[in-house]
């Protein structure tokens, strides 16, 4: 936990509590709950809880959007499902409360916390149908206004611009890119009186930045890039990391994620470098007990920073410790098997170790890759969890791929990665997973045109 005194600080000269709630650490002011580790939180959600559902309550919705936060905060730093139902479930009571007070600023204000609990499913588990849920919900809350009306538009724009980002289509991410300008000079004047908007000014303001590198790295397009890595390079310097450790941490990993992804489009050593060494200065902000997703999130972006350094300087080193930031994410995410960061780590590994093998020729390290991918396959149950399991026989194709492309012979392994991508293609495309299904469909496209050479 971060040092008491910091705390005290802060909640000495903080924003003023939100409705003037009593219960919990923090009093009803979101902006003190990235200063308490995960345990305390918990407890925070479960008092938030309490004091919305007593009896005569002051102010009871404006209480459910405060524990619906806070329930979202809990899921996003454990990945816990059972966490963001009770935030989905206190923003949708928050909504009828306020419907029926006639709140029309209240009800938008719980509709955008609907939202975003949606994207957050969407996000930590792989599921489109939440994002076009989130969608439905987001667009209830437009039609309102206030801090909500802003915040649902902003999320509104995130939205359309990955939806945008996946069809490829670039006219489409820049009027997302635009749509945000208009809620966040909105949050921009409401984050001066109030803490809950700054947190939401934040929030947005990496959404957009994470939108615009990740779509400028799908349509290779360097000044989309660029022009993320600048957004989320401004986030950072707005915030203060001894008071706003989490924000700032996510913010700089942003930023770095943006950076290495500018890199691996140019080929130039500079921006991977800088990436790499910013990622390592947010993982010393991030304990791993005060956010176990933040932690793990953080050592998968360092381990890809780390492979395209690899990539770029032509150099097996820096995959080897790739391999080892993806190992230290798995020892949080091994128990969380339905999570796609999981699924990101794992692929991210086996990328990392085919790599090195493929630079040094050494088949033992591949060895060990597919024998750790194997072990990965008997430990997932396919009725359970298909993702999951489809994922790591995407992975092992992978690697079956890489000993072709070592040995320049085909011993039966690319009819067994055909098999792999087969079966994952089928599993992708019934849970309605664009992109990993176009991803398997490539690596089938692709191992047609290799047996032939063979």
């Amino acid at each position: 936990m971060f040092e008491f005194g910091r705390e005290l600080r802060r909640l000495l000269g903080g924003a003023p509590l939100a409705g003037g709630f009593q219960d919990g650490l923090t009093g009803g002011d979101p902006t003190l709950l990235e200063l308490l580790d995960l345990r305390l939180l918990i407890n925070e959600a479960r008092a938030a809880d309490v004091a919305a559902g007593r009896i005569g309550a002051r102010d009871r919705p404006a209480r459910l959007v405060h524990a619906a936060i806070t329930w979202r905060e809990v899921a996003r730093r454990s990945g816990d499902p059972v966490a963001l139902r009770k935030a989905a479930s206190a923003a949708e009571a928050a909504c009828a409360g306020f419907v029926t007070a006639g709140r029309s600023a209240g009800v938008s204000r719980a509709k955008a916390e609907q939202g975003l609990c949606g994207m957050l499913g969407a996000d930590l588990f792989g599921d489109d149908g939440l994002n076009a849920a989130a969608e439905r919900v987001l667009e209830g809350a437009v039609a309102g206004s206030g801090l909500g009306a802003a915040a649902g538009t902003a999320a509104l724009a995130g939205l359309r611009g990955r939806m945008a980002m996946a069809r490829g289509d670039s006219t489409a991410v820049e009027a997302a890119a635009a749509a945000f300008d208009a809620p966040l000079a909105a949050l921009t004047a409401a984050a001066r009186a109030g803490g809950a908007a700054r947190l939401a000014l934040v929030e947005h303001r990496l959404a957009r930045a994470e939108m615009l590198a990740l779509a400028g790295a799908r349509l290779k397009d360097s000044d989309l890039v660029d022009r993320g890595a600048r957004e989320a390079g401004s986030v950072v310097a707005s915030l203060d990391a001894a008071y706003e450790p989490l924000s700032h941490a996510r913010a700089a990993t942003a930023h770095g994620t943006a950076l290495a992804l500018k890199a691996e489009l140019t080929g130039e050593i500079e921006p991977a470098a800088d990436a790499v060494e910013i990622l390592v200065k947010a993982l010393e902000q991030v304990p791993p007990d005060h956010s176990p997703l933040d932690w793990a999130g953080i050592q998968a972006a360092l381990g890809q920073a780390l492979i395209i350094v690899g990539e770029v300087s032509d150099c097996p080193r820096p995959f080897e410790q790739a391999v080892t930031c993806f190992e230290r994410a798995a020892t949080v995410l091994k128990t969380m098997s339905a999570l796609t960061l999981r699924a990101r780590a794992a692929s991210g590994r086996a990328h990392a170790l085919g790599r090195q093998a493929e630079m040094t020729g050494d088949l033992a390290v591949l060895d060990i890759a597919v024998a750790a991918q194997k072990s990965e396959l008997c430990a997932l149950r396919p009725a359970s969890d298909p993702v999951a399991w489809a994922i790591a026989q995407l992975n092992l194709a992978r690697l079956y791929e890489i000993r072709a492309d070592i040995t320049g012979r085909d011993d039966g392994g690319l009819a067994a990665a055909s098999v792999a991508l087969a079966t994952a293609f089928d599993v992708f495309a019934e849970q309605g997973m664009r992109s990993l299904t176009e991803a398997a469909a490539e690596g089938l496209s692709r191992l047609r045109g290799r047996e032939k050479s063979f």
